[in-house]
């Protein structure tokens, strides 16, 4: 199910695969420079909206996209590079600078998982993602696009 605000598209997705399939259709229009900030608690979806940008970005094998919690960042590539960051286990600012991340602006498209311990604005558009689990275990997600 889809609506829409002025400024938001808002989705409900009951299953991986229905999170997957909006996100590809989403990403399927990009150019290859966006930045995607994804927001919501442990389990909500963050890494399944991922590997749906991922695949709409041209990404062979999606289930090569996982959650970099460890790594922090994985590469993936596909029309365009794709930086998937993951900052679940970073708690300073320093750290997240640290990442460099801002060198990717423009390169490819950015994806940050845990993107509220992000006190940084890119100065770019961005789409911001807030997903949260519904009473009955659905995804409520909404797609809003920032401007600088």
């Amino acid at each position: 199910m889809i609506t829409m605000s002025e400024s938001s598209l808002y989705f409900v997705s009951y299953s991986e695969e229905e999170t997957i399939a909006i996100a590809r259709s989403i990403a399927e229009t990009w150019k290859g420079d966006e930045i995607a900030f994804l927001y919501g608690e442990l389990g909500s979806g963050k890494t399944v909206f991922a590997r749906g940008l991922a695949a709409g970005l041209g990404v062979k094998d999606i289930n090569e996209v996982c959650s970099p919690s460890f790594t922090l960042v994985n590469i993936y590539y596909g029309r365009c590079p794709i930086f998937h960051i993951d900052l679940f286990r970073l708690e300073r600012q320093e750290e997240i600078l640290d990442l460099g991340w801002e060198d990717w602006l423009g390169q490819g498209v950015v994806i940050v998982e845990w993107a509220e311990k992000i006190a940084f604005d890119p100065g770019l558009p961005f789409y911001q993602v807030e997903i949260k689990i519904g009473e009955k275990g659905e995804r409520k997600i909404q797609l809003s696009l920032k401007s600088a």
